[in-house]
């Protein structure tokens, strides 16, 4: 399953990250590897506000971050990722707790994940990715 997600709409919603940080993307990266490995899901992380020279994707095995241009914001680069995944947004989550951004996810036939439901799916993760391992 692919992933599509408001990365600064999710990050409130995760414990011990905080939009006033430096790099909190980074931070809000490094759980949804831990998460995207576990699941094998394709995960796009979509940011609002790159600097200027600073947009674009960028990937993060297995995670797509993509850095929307200051001039547009996530929730229309989504959309536009909707659009272009066409009948495959059938197969998209939709991560955001933005009503617009959800309206527009299901329209596209995508389901919709609130942001604050997938942290809690985030920290289970991290939970599972700190847990010792058993041996026999």
């Amino acid at each position: 399953m692919r992933i599509l997600i408001d990365g600064h709409n999710l990050i409130p919603h995760v414990p011990g990250l905080s939009l006033g940080e430096i790099d909190v993307e980074q931070g809000l990266i490094g759980l949804l590897q831990i998460y995207a490995r576990q699941s094998r899901a394709e995960v796009e992380v979509f940011f609002d506000g790159a600097p200027p020279g600073k947009a674009g994707a960028r990937v993060y095995a297995p995670v797509t971050a993509r850095f929307v241009s200051a001039r547009t914001i996530a929730d229309n680069a989504i959309r536009e990722r909707l659009k272009q995944l066409g009948p495959q947004a059938r197969q998209t989550a939709v991560v955001s707790s933005d009503r617009q951004v959800q309206a527009e996810a299901r329209s596209h036939g995508a389901q919709v994940r609130p942001a604050a439901q997938f942290a809690l799916e985030l920290l289970s993760a991290r939970a599972e990715e700190n847990r010792p391992k058993r041996t026999p």
